[in-house]
């Protein structure tokens, strides 16, 4: 929440940060504490001159952005307003359709509107789907929308947040009699345990 506060997350992560926000009202008391005590800091600091050329190297980056362009910009998905649990701000990017990646599972991936290391999409899993215990290569933040899944780090519902990295091992069930839906920001990839995870490594891909 501290790299949300100040503002050091890539886009990707901070749709998914500000997507539980929208859900949690505990975790946006914690930002507003870490933007406040932010802001003291700064406050704090004793005042520094501006260089002379601070003002020109302004204007030249204002000179060298991007030029206004009269395109149309791409409309999103109109199907991703289907999606329940989804907040407004996320169905303004583009989304494909629904995928099958394996047995009972779909993903539908988010287009973002500038580069991020972090890439987002939606997973749609059937109730009752159990994934093989995995780990991952870089690290996934899940945010559930609809439905629900346990793993040893517990239990998770709508509006609730999982965070797992190349440290958490874990066979994730879908004990919702829904489908469960999660919007799931990923560095890396699923790092499948045991002999059949490695067999069906190659044909998983988030």
């Amino acid at each position: 929440m501290s790299g949300f506060a100040a503002g050091v997350l890539d886009l990707g992560q901070h749709i998914a940060v500000a997507t539980h926000l929208v859900a949690c009202r505990h975790c946006r008391g914690t930002v507003q504490a870490f933007e406040h005590v932010g802001g003291t800091l700064l406050a704090g600091l004793p005042p520094t001159e501006m260089s002379m050329q601070a003002f020109a190297m302004v204007e030249a980056r204002l000179s060298d952005g991007p030029s206004l362009s009269t395109t149309k910009p791409s409309l999103p998905n109109a199907h991703i307003a289907d999606v329940a649990g989804l907040p407004p701000f996320v169905m303004n990017y583009p989304a494909g359709s629904w995928k099958w990646i394996a047995p009972k599972m779909h993903l539908r991936g988010i287009q973002l509107p500038e580069p991020s290391e972090t890439r987002v999409f939606l997973l749609k899993s059937r109730p009752g789907t159990k994934m093989i215990e995995h780990s991952h290569t870089g690290f996934e933040m899940t945010c559930v929308l609809s439905g629900s899944f346990a793993h040893a780090g517990g239990h998770f519902g709508p509006g609730d947040f999982d965070f797992g990295d190349g440290t958490v091992d874990h066979e994730i069930v879908v004990d919702s009699a829904e489908d469960c839906i999660c919007l799931i920001a990923m560095q890396g990839d699923l790092k499948l345990n045991g002999v059949i995870g490695r067999l069906l490594q190659p044909l998983i891909r988030m």
